[in-house]
């Protein structure tokens, strides 16, 4: 006989993985709180239909001495119980919605519903797969399921509740019975396999029971077929080439390929793959759960069981990348299975994606702090005018104002002042600032040039900015600011342990015999981590060529490599404000239309 029957629970106490439904019928047969219909819902092979099976024995079992009664214990010896296992029992009736799904199959069954059971106590009437029926079939069935004889009980059976009609759903005490978790299944594989005398490794039962996605029907079945094929034994070598699993060494080549930005690496690693015959798919699903074992590492290294055999694999691996980059890698790798169909095949998806891991690792160089890489001599090339200075955005603009046709204000005072030569239309808003007002270059007839008046010409007052409290002169924080600034820019800090540094304001430093001692405080607790505190400190020792201890305290941090940042930026923010503001081409545009303005935030210094 097959496990998935052989095994199949034949009391409550038998059961594996559903404890919060046994708990609930055992408590209501024990207190005579029956209802008249029951629903259970759950994907496949989580046991709805032995618990139907259990619970009409339940409601029928007259013990050994034929004078037992309802009980949440049943005997399995008695008539009825015998009778109900071996699917005799004349008032247990089951039928498959799915191929008895019309009108007339239920209303023939309800028909004989108004018969008293023949041999048993109650009647029961258990319909699997009941999303399956026609709506018809439910409306037949809706007053004999809301007020049925007292001695008739409906158990309705479904994988996909939602399909269910609400009228019946209220009608029925629903229990949803959950996917087992891969270790419930793993211990249950392994006591069964202990009842058949049958040897397994414990690599190969954890690989079955993933495998089955929490149903026990499926995983019995799966270890019935893994028996088979390694002759009488579960052996893990086995299980995998019969499950087509990627091995754990491949996964582990390819984490250390992205930690190393070995591309090279990742694509032998793919090659290797193709020359086995290993699934694509299921290699990203190792890959992921390898992801997820190494991210419980890396946020609570208390979580993890000392029992697994692969704790040590993980550990080592766990290492080797920050916890921003795991976690990245592994929405990656989730979100590729999808796109493996969208491949030209799909061991070319796999390595583009994997290529991705590469693309998407934070190796790129930070700029120091408080400071903008220069452009590039191709940037500083194209678009040359856009940068000489701040005055030729806002000249553009005015170029596109003054396209359009508006009405003339009213002349003010005529100025002499000099101005830049016209020359081939070139209009002056595109000849350059120092060739524009530079007095020397202009013609001696130059006409006069309206200029606006005093009142008119003056700046209208720049939007409110933020102000930011001076920062004292302390040479202890320049100097921190300084390191930090040395150290993204050689990239040796990056993601939460560059925000530490960012965020912790230098306290005091203490030269030791062959190193230093560096004190720090910050506000965020979560940056106060002591991994981050491990990668800074390892970072600093790197650049000053010592070994650097940091200790962290908490509380407000003033004057931190951010906060001098900001204020830098700021202070370069409002310089630019101020010239624009001040600027005379700006002025004089802004006197010539009324309507027109500086928009806010639209200057940004270079």
């Amino acid at each position: 006989m097959v496990l998935a029957r052989k095994y199949r629970p034949h009391s409550f106490e038998a059961m594996v993985g559903q404890g919060h439904v046994v708990q609930a019928l055992s408590n209501a047969l024990t207190q005579q709180r029956l209802h008249h219909a029951y629903l259970f819902t759950g994907t496949r092979g989580v046991g709805k239909t032995t618990v139907s099976r259990i619970l009409a024995k339940s409601l029928n079992c007259v013990g050994l001495d034929g004078r037992g009664g309802i009980t949440a214990r049943p005997c399995g010896q008695c008539q009825p119980c015998c009778d109900i296992d071996s699917g005799r029992f004349v008032d247990y009736v089951e039928l498959d919605a799915a191929s008895n799904r019309g009108v007339d199959e239920i209303s023939q069954l309800l028909d004989q519903s108004v018969y008293k059971p023949v041999v048993g106590r109650f009647k029961v009437y258990m319909i699997d797969e009941v999303h399956m029926l026609t709506n018809h079939a439910f409306n037949a069935m809706l007053k004999t399921l809301e007020e049925p004889p007292d001695y008739l009980k409906f158990v309705l059976a479904t994988t996909d509740p939602q399909k269910v009609p609400v009228t019946v759903l209220s009608r029925c005490l629903q229990f949803n019975l959950r996917p087992m978790a891969m270790q419930t299944v793993q211990d249950h594989l392994q006591q069964v396999m202990a009842s058949e005398a049958i040897s397994a490794e414990p690599g190969a039962l954890s690989l079955l029971a993933r495998a089955a996605r929490g149903s026990m029907r499926d995983a019995l079945s799966l270890t019935d077929q893994a028996i088979a094929f390694g002759g009488g034994a579960l052996l893990e070598v086995n299980v995998r080439l019969m499950l087509g699993a990627v091995d754990r060494q491949h996964i582990q080549k390819i984490i250390e390929s992205v930690s190393a930005s070995d591309g090279a690496g990742l694509v032998a690693a793919v090659d290797t793959l193709r020359e086995l015959g290993l699934s694509a798919s299921g290699t990203l699903e190792e890959l992921a759960t390898a992801l997820q074992r190494m991210a419980v590492i890396q946020a609570v290294p208390q979580a993890v069981d000392g029992s697994d055999p692969d704790a040590a694999l993980w550990q080592s691996l766990a290492a080797l990348l920050a916890p921003d980059e795991t976690q990245l890698f592994y929405s990656l790798a989730l979100q590729g299975r999808a796109e493996l169909a969208l491949a030209p095949d799909e061991y070319s998806g796999l390595l583009m994606l994997l290529l991705r891991l590469l693309a998407f690792k934070p190796t790129q160089a930070v700029q120091h702090v408080g400071d903008r890489a220069p452009p590039s001599p191709k940037a500083e090339g194209s678009g040359a005018a856009n940068r000489l200075a701040p005055e030729l955005t806002v000249q553009k603009a005015a170029k596109a104002v003054a396209a359009r046709p508006i009405a003339q204000p009213v002349a003010p005072k005529l100025v002499s002042a000099p101005v830049p030569k016209v020359s081939q239309g070139i209009p002056p808003w595109e000849v350059l600032p120092d060739q524009a007002y530079e007095a020397g270059n202009a013609e001696p007839d130059s006409p006069p040039v309206e200029a606006p008046s005093p009142s008119l010409a003056e700046p209208p007052a720049p939007p409110e900015q933020p102000v930011v409290a001076a920062l004292p002169d302390d040479p202890l924080s320049a100097r921190w600011a300084q390191l930090v600034a040395q150290m993204a820019a050689r990239n040796s800090i990056t993601a939460l342990v560059r925000e530490l540094a960012m965020q912790a304001q230098c306290l005091a430093t203490i030269e030791e015999a062959g190193g230093s001692r560096w004190q720090l405080r910050v506000e965020r607790e979560s940056l106060r981590g002591e991994m981050h505190r491990e990668r800074l400190a390892q970072a600093l020792s790197q650049l000053l060529e010592h070994t650097a201890v940091i200790e962290l305290e908490g509380g407000a941090a003033v004057n931190t490599p951010a906060q001098r940042d900001q204020a830098t930026r700021e202070r370069r923010q409002r310089a630019a404000e101020d010239l624009i503001q001040r600027d005379p081409l700006v002025i004089s545009v802004l006197a010539q239309y009324p309507g027109a303005r500086i928009v806010a935030g639209s200057i940004r210094p270079l």
